[in-house]
């Protein structure tokens, strides 16, 4: 079959092909809604693909951009690259969603790769280990979103969750509510996030005078969880509560606690800071801290686009609150 043509299109529409090249390019200011059905037949009935490689070098953007996502397995990181990709495909962008696995070679191989592949920009959750690579990105004005993790020495936009007041108020429920004994488990401290987690939980513990005793912290990868909750426990004094610093640590205590016959809310009371799904109809329901994931991600697309359209320039950090969900999980109320 012979490769049909704009001039073909434009041939069985009866029209010029300055105007089909105008439709398939969204410019219908001056086009008639007769004129556009006529196009819109015509390419069907011909199958006409445009080619956007030569598109994309008129027009010197390719409409992609890249999405390097830390680890796809967290919610909170699959719900921001559904919004991200909702916004691009409304403004008929594609996006390539790459996994780094927390690793920075990975990270830097994905990076290099999708602009070779000249992507129009890159939304990058950060493994804060290539800052030479970041660095030089936001020094050639190339558009990038930093998301979720915070790098404090870098210039650049980013938009990120408020960690450190969500833990503190986290843990000033449990105060409230007589906890003495509060634990904090999260993965290694790594990144921004779990460093602000952290350091709620400690501020919220010294503005109540309660003393902070570094076995109640547990920084751990999850396969080793298990045995750090187990030592936890086997404490004198075991935690009242404990505060889960993502979904995956939250799997891994849930599992330590049914596994010992641990109940929650009744032995020890439970948040997780996450978007946990269906955290609602679990036994017990489980209290959450919840990110607003969609608002984040659809921000971070729209400062991009901003960025490709050269609108943005001015660099900033963009906060956004959680929000605190009480169910049974945390109902507990300690009486001393």
């Amino acid at each position: 079959m012979m490769k049909v043509t704009m001039a073909d299109v434009a041939k069985f529409a009866g029209v010029s092909k300055s105007t089909v090249s105008q439709y398939i390019n969204n410019r219908y200011e001056y086009m008639g809604e007769d004129t556009r059905i006529k196009i819109k037949e015509a390419i069907e009935k011909l199958g006409y693909h445009p080619n956007y490689i030569a598109k994309s070098l008129k027009q010197k953007r390719t409409s992609m951009i890249g999405i390097i996502v830390a680890d796809i397995i967290h919610r909170f990181s699959t719900e921001v690259s559904r919004s991200i990709e909702d916004f691009c495909y409304e403004n008929e962008i594609q996006a390539i969603i790459c996994n780094a696995d927390n690793n920075p070679e990975k990270e830097k191989k994905y990076i290099e790769m999708l602009r070779a592949k000249q992507v129009d920009g890159l939304i990058i959750f950060p493994t804060g280990q290539n800052d030479d690579l970041y660095k030089r990105m936001v020094k050639e004005n190339y558009p990038v979103v930093f998301m979720d993790r915070d790098i404090p020495q870098l210039k650049a936009h980013f938009v990120l969750a408020n960690n450190e007041q969500a833990s503190y108020e986290a843990t000033t429920y449990f105060i409230q509510n007589g906890h003495k004994h509060i634990a904090i488990a999260t993965q290694p401290l790594t990144i921004s996030s779990r460093k602000e987690r952290l350091e709620g939980y400690k501020n919220a513990l010294y503005d109540h005078h309660i003393q902070v005793q570094s076995d109640y912290i547990i920084n751990a990868d999850t396969s080793e969880l298990k045995t750090k909750l187990h030592l936890l426990f086997q404490r004198e004094t075991p935690p009242t509560a404990i505060l889960a610093g993502n979904d995956l640590v939250f799997l891994e205590t849930l599992a330590y606690l049914q596994e010992h016959e641990v109940q929650v809310p009744k032995d020890v009371s439970l948040i997780v800071f996450d978007n946990i799904p269906f955290a609602h109809l679990s036994n017990p329901p489980i209290s959450i801290i919840a990110q607003p994931a969609f608002e984040m991600g659809a921000k971070a697309a729209d400062l991009l686009l901003k960025q490709i359209n050269k609108e943005l320039t001015a660099c900033e950090r963009i906060y956004f609150p959680c929000k605190l969900i009480v169910r049974t999980s945390s109902i507990q109320n300690i009486k001393e």
